[in-house]
Order: C-alpha cells, then sequence, then structure tokens
C-alpha cells in the first residue's frame, strides 16, 4: 500500500562508503529507492541519527549483518509512505525506527515491529535519535542487568549517546547512576543533564571514587562500552551479586580478570550486541518499550540529549564531529 497523493521517485540520494576510511569516506550516491516487503514500511527519512556503530562501518571495522543494506545508519524517523501487506496499517503515521542499516538516506525499509508511533507534538528530529540508544540502554541495563529502583549503577561514556540515555532512564526509574567523563566541563553536563555522580577519569580514579561514593559497597550493575583493561578496574567497583554487561569494546577486546573475586562476590559477567539480532528479537523489545517507557516520551518526559545537526550530504562533517568526541548526546542528519 502507497499512501494516497504520494508518489515515490525510483531514485533516492543516500551515503554510501565507496571505500573504507576517515570521514571523507561518506560520500552522497544516487541509489534506487528500497521496495518494502510483507512486514516492513517504507519511511519518507527526515532525520537519521549518528551512532559510534556507524563509525566503525566507515572504518570497515564493523561490517552490516547479512542482508542488510550497506548503506549506513540504524535509526531514523518520518513518515510512512509505503508498506507491505500485513503493514499496511501504518501508512500515513510518523514513526521512529530501529534500523539493521540504510538510515543515511531519503528513504528507508525498516521492520514494521521495530517502528515506535512519534507524538505529534514530537519533533521528528528529536525522534530520530531515540531508537538505538533507548533499545540498547533498555535491553542492557534493565533487562540483561536488570536494574530496578534504588539501584546504583555504573556507567562510562557518560556524556555520549548511550550515557545521556542512561542517565535520563535511571532519572525516570529512581537508578543511582554514577557516569566517567573525559573532562571537568563533560562532568559538569552529565551532572546537569541528570546524573547522580559524575567522575573526570582522566583526574581521578574511578575505582576510587565509585567506593567513595558508595561507601565501599559498590555498584550493582556496570555498563561497559570500553573493555581492555577497564573490565577487571570496573569489577572492583561492583557489590556482591552485581552485574556486568560489556556493549563495547572501544578500549580493547582483550582482558584479563581475577577469578576469585568474581566467585567470591558472585559477580555475573556478560554482554551483546544488538544490530545482529533477529527483527524478532527487537519487535519484543520495541513492544515492551511501547508499554514501559514510550508513555515518559508522550508526555515530554523522556527526550535526547542533542548536540548538533548535520545536512544528510555533510554526514563526512558530522563523522567528523563523532571522531573528535566533543559532543554531548546525539549527533542527527537531516534530510
Amino acid at each position: 500500500m502507497i499512501l494516497d497523493s504520494f508518489t515515490i521517485p525510483s531514485q533516492m540520494t543516500a551515503i554510501g562508503i565507496p571505500v573504507p576510511g576517515g570521514p571523507d569516506a561518506l560520500v552522497p550516491e544516487q541509489r534506487p529507492v528500497p521496495v518494502p516487503g510483507e512486514d516492513e514500511v517504507l519511511i519518507r527519512v527526515a532525520a537519521a541519527g549518528v551512532n559510534r556503530p556507524d563509525v566503525l562501518q566507515r572504518q570497515g571495522k564493523y561490517p552490516p549483518p547479512p542482508g542488510a543494506s550497506d548503506i549506513p545508519g540504524l535509526e531514523v524517523a518520518g513518515t510512512i509512505v509505503a508498506a507491505g501487506r500485513s503493514a499496511d496499517m501504518l501508512v500515513g503515521q510518523r514513526v521512529c525506527a530501529l534500523l539493521p542499516g540504510g538510515g543515511y538516506a531519503e528513504y528507508a525499509i525498516a521492520p514494521a515491529g521495530q517502528c515506535l508511533p512519534v507524538p505529534a507534538d514530537y519533533d521528528l528530529v528529536e525522534a530520530a535519535a531515540l531508537p538505538e540508544t533507548l533499545f540498547t540502554v533498555w535491553t542492557n541495563l534493565f533487562e540483561r542487568a536488570y536494574v530496578v529502583g534504588g539501584d546504583r549503577v555504573l556507567v562510562h561514556g557518560g556524556t555520549s549517546g548511550i550515557g545521556t540515555m542512561a542517565i535520563s532512564l535511571c532519572r525516570l526509574f529512581d537508578i543511582e547512576i554514577i557516569v566517567t567523563c573525559g573532562s571537568d566541563d563533560k562532568s559538569a553536563q552529565a551532572l546537569e543533564w541528570g546524573a547522580s555522580h559524575a567522575i573526570n577519569y582522566k583526574s581521578q580514579d574511578y575505582v576510587a571514587e565509585v567506593k567513595r561514593i558508595t561507601g565501599g559497597q559498590g555498584v550493582q550493575a556496570v555498563l561497559d562500552m570500553v573493555g581492555g583493561d577497564y573490565v577487571p578496574r570496573n569489577i572492583e567497583c561492583m557489590a556482591e551479586d552485581g552485574r556486568h554487561v560489556s556493549i563495547a569494546v572501544l578500549g580493547g577486546a582483550k582482558t584479563s580478570i581475577f577469578l576469585p573475586t568474581v566467585m567470591s562476590k558472585r559477580l555475573t559477567l556478560t554482554g551483546s550486541t544488538l544490530r545482529p539480532r533477529s527483527s524478532g528479537f527487537k519487535s519484543l523489545v520495541a513492544d515492551e518499550i511501547m508499554r514501559t517507557v514510550w508513555p515518559f516520551v508522550e508526555q515530554g518526559k523522556l527526550r535526547p540529549a542533542m548536540d548538533q545537526r548535520f545536512a544528510l550530504a555533510d554526514a563526512a562533517k558530522a563523522h567528523a564531529r563523532m571522531d573528535a568526541g566533543e559532543h554531548f548526546g546525539k549527533i542527527v542528519l537531516t534530510v
């Protein structure tokens, strides 16, 4: 089904990666407009979020999973203009969606089950900054680490998209959140956004600070994007029966830990990646988010931390800003 009075072109502008490399590897191209399958929708993209996995894909370090578009971009917001037979009731709706790829384009395909309705008074550009970090933080901090109100958590990268979303959700669910940041200015930004505590890891020993903040008790959960030598230090920060969730290895894929500490504290070490998971799994996550988190979106109580907006054609500039590491919250491409 196609939206009434709307003509879908045969070609669209999208961002390709002819050769992996730096930000300049992102090149505007003409691509065919994709056609939705039976359980899919075609979104006329208003905005697309920029995420760290996009940078890794640009560098040739994180290829798209089998069957996914080679166009980068894991989240968009816009209007559904066409749909497969099983999803035609969604045509005309404003949505944001989690994608396996293809977001840096004028049109994008999304599984119908991975779309969330955008309230009428909610900016589509802001909505585009929600899905990837919301799905990631919810599945890892709330499902894998099963944090609950009253818990304490440690999250690294406090001013990143993941970090700022974690702060927002912890504030909504009455969880004390300690974040690490790379400067005093960023620590101040994290505190202003709602973090309970912010540690400048360049000038402070975050292990000692976590112990001080918690009175030596430690945290119930750690959400870690760094890996490497952070893992054994994270373990020192954990309370008995604590849960450690790894979601990236930006600081190194290998580590060494002292197993007796894991055993004596009865710790759980786990991790996950979201992009390769099945559409069925992601649709179940979307259903849970719709029930438990989306009311806060509808009430205006959950909004992403927004950094800068760039035009789609300026995707290279957006990636240069992310590479520089000076952003606070989400960088978004507008279409």
